[in-house]
């Protein structure tokens, strides 16, 4: 059985892009698949071959040590293929690559966007630090076999340093979306939804904001806060009377969290790595069956009012957020319309069982290169 090795530093065990959509595929696709990542002990869940990597009390620490543990585990399964997920494995791909190996990086972000926002450091560093990680990546990944991107303007980067680069988006998956789906019930409470990583660039200050404009409206909110004073600040607003706060939460609670929605919310700030992305919790809201209510990026809004799946706002502006949900709740006709188009789109377009043969095809495309090679060697 040919063997295949996803790591990651960064994300947690049982990530949706990592371990659900890729790793899962490609194990019910009959490979062997191990996933290094940190967890509490070696375990096979749903075919792929867990190997734990420590947990780590810090940034520095992950950066610098945990690629080291994750190499020393990764060159033990001997595997055809390794797929990277985190930017700072990149270095390791680098000695895979020179130890002969077939090297996948999967690019979720773009990075160099990504750092201009980060909150620890000043601008002068991050715009320093963005540049120099952008000639790195530039100059470390057109030496990788394959390049996989989380979306269309990832891919347009990529392909200019890697030809071998593949758009493979993060879509929800059906199967789940199937469940969500027959759990909607059109007698809910004036709920809407917002389910991720809770932080200031993700708008979560408009929103709470919003829930000020407008009445008789409560926010379901899931999701870790980025940090304890931002979860202080936001806790200490108006509009916080109006949220049910869940904290972290499993898949199961998530599709509860949305079968109780009358909406999905995704207001991300106009940030540079925002605004050509491609947030999977927006298409899960649409496959869900729920309007949405997002950004008014170019992109979004292509997704969005193409298909009338939901409304568009300046998400800087909580009157017009607010705005968007009473129409949702006032409207429920339209709203019901509304999230059976995005439910329609999701399961024509937007689904990962469609997407993932884009990563099968590339895998074949590169065990099939692999075995040339082999046989080449052989006769000569």
């Amino acid at each position: 059985m040919i063997k295949l090795c996803h790591i990651t530093t960064v994300h947690p065990s049982f990530d949706v892009r990592i371990f659900h959509k890729e790793c899962k595929t490609l194990a019910k696709s009959g490979y062997y698949v191990y996933l290094i990542v940190q967890h509490h002990k070696e375990e096979v869940i749903d075919g792929v071959h867990i190997l734990p990597l420590p947990k780590v009390g810090s940034r520095l620490e992950r950066v610098i040590k945990q690629p080291w543990r994750a190499l020393r585990l990764a060159l033990k399964t001997n595997s055809s293929i390794y797929h990277l997920h985190d930017p700072e494995l990149i270095p390791i791909g680098l000695i895979l690559k020179l130890l002969g190996k077939n090297v996948i990086f999967d690019s979720h972000e773009d990075v160099p966007l990504q750092l201009l926002s980060k909150p620890y450091l000043n601008r002068f560093a991050l715009r320093m630090l963005s540049q120099v990680f952008s000639i790195f990546e530039k100059y470390s990944c057109r030496y990788f076999d394959g390049i996989v991107c989380a979306t269309p303007s990832i891919t347009e980067k990529f392909l200019k340093i890697n030809p071998n680069s593949v758009n493979v988006n993060n879509y929800p998956l059906l199967e789940e979306s199937k469940f969500l789906y027959h759990n909607y019930n059109e007698n809910k409470m004036n709920e809407i939804c917002y389910i991720g990583g809770i932080s200031q660039i993700r708008g979560i200050t408009e929103l709470i904001k919003a829930l000020e404009f407008v009445d008789n409206v409560r926010l379901n909110l899931a999701g870790n806060f980025e940090s304890a004073e931002l979860e202080k600040r936001i806790k200490g607003m108006k509009g916080w009377k109006k949220v049910n706060y869940y904290g972290f939460v499993g898949r199961e609670n998530v599709y509860e969290i949305m079968a109780r929605s009358k909406a999905g919310v995704v207001i991300f700030s106009p940030l540079p790595n925002h605004i050509n992305s491609q947030p999977n919790k927006m298409f899960e809201y649409m496959s869900a069956g729920l309007p949405v209510i997002t950004s008014n990026f170019p992109l979004w809004r292509e997704i969005v009012e193409r298909d009338n799946c939901g409304i568009c706002v300046d998400p800087l502006n909580p009157k017009e957020i607010a705005d968007a949900i009473r129409y949702i709740i006032e409207h429920p006709e339209e709203a019901k319309k509304m999230g059976e188009n995005g439910r329609r789109v999701v399961l024509e377009k937007y689904n990962w069982e469609k997407e993932s043969k884009k990563l099968l095809d590339l895998y074949k495309e590169l065990l099939k290169r692999e075995i040339k090679v082999y046989i080449k060697n052989f006769l000569e």
